[in-house]
């Protein structure tokens, strides 16, 4: 039976169909854009905008898990596959935040993955949700990577200050935590936290991406005092500037214990922040 993929062009996707097929899975893609010449990729959207699918052992839900909850509700699947939906951690750590979007940000989480597990419990189906910390590794990410980016550009990479604990967690350790949970009912009906192997302040993440970044690229320390400037000025920046001091952190205890998961720790190069595709 099928693994159905969602958000397959994504990051994770990038790295989960290639040990999905190692593993021995047939599986189909649905995107906005298909893969040309791939029969396995099909044209669909959530929630309103999905094709006609096959029998399937699995749903795998790497985009919002708010519109996958919206779809489960509305659609009745043959079988009982199994969902597997990548939440965020934002969904706690942005629950206490001073700027009221990420408030609603970590509300919108945590009412979709009450949804999709209510959904799921009333037709039998198991389920699974993992929470990420911060995603890199695929260049495609929109915290890190464009930072990096911009630095390229600019030759200069600003160095925040930041007591705050990090966990960075690469694309292809959440891809195989996936393929884990595909092949045993330890991780059913579970809501799994997965950050990366080690927590490192938030400045010393910013310190390895900027030594990471390739070619001429001054480090520019930024003192705390602009920094809380700007965030008053500008209320785009007023949430990040504000968790420089907290922790974004994820426990790993189950993943490792229940998936035998181990995600690497926080080393990245240059090619890490080139986009795959």
């Amino acid at each position: 039976m099928t693994v159905l993929v969602l958000g397959g062009s994504g990051q994770i996707g990038h790295f989960l169909l290639p040990r999905l097929e190692a593993a021995g899975y047939a599986w189909q893609a649905v995107s906005r854009q298909p893969l040309p010449g791939d029969t396995r990729w099909v044209r669909g959207q959530l929630p309103d905008r999905m094709p006609d699918l096959p029998p399937l052992r699995a749903v795998v839900s790497l985009g919002p898990i708010d519109l996958l909850a919206a779809w489960l509700a509305e659609m009745r699947l043959p079988g009982v596959p199994h969902v597997i939906a990548t939440s965020s951690m934002s969904a706690e750590t942005k629950r206490e935040s001073t700027v009221p979007e990420e408030r609603e940000v970590s509300r919108r989480l945590r009412d979709a993955e009450t949804t999709l597990i209510a959904t799921c419990a009333s037709r039998g189906m198991p389920w699974t949700v993992f929470r990420p910390t911060l995603i890199y590794g695929a260049g495609m990410d929109k915290s890190l990577t464009p930072i990096v980016a911009s630095a390229r550009r600019r030759h200069v990479f600003p160095l925040p200050p930041g007591r705050g604990q990090r966990q960075p967690v690469h694309a292809d350790d959440i891809a195989a935590a996936v393929v884990a949970a595909l092949g045993t009912a330890a991780a059913r009906g579970r809501t799994l936290p997965i950050g990366g192997g080690e927590r490192i302040t938030a400045a010393e993440m910013f310190r390895r991406t900027q030594r990471s970044a390739g070619g001429l690229v001054l480090p520019v320390p930024v003192p705390r005092v602009l920094l809380d400037m700007a965030a008053a000025l500008s209320p785009t920046i007023r949430g990040p500037v504000a968790r420089l001091d907290a922790d974004l952190i994820a426990d790993n205890g189950d993943l490792e214990a229940l998936l035998d998961v181990h995600p690497r720790a926080f080393r990245p190069v240059a090619a890490t922040w080139r986009p795959v595709r």
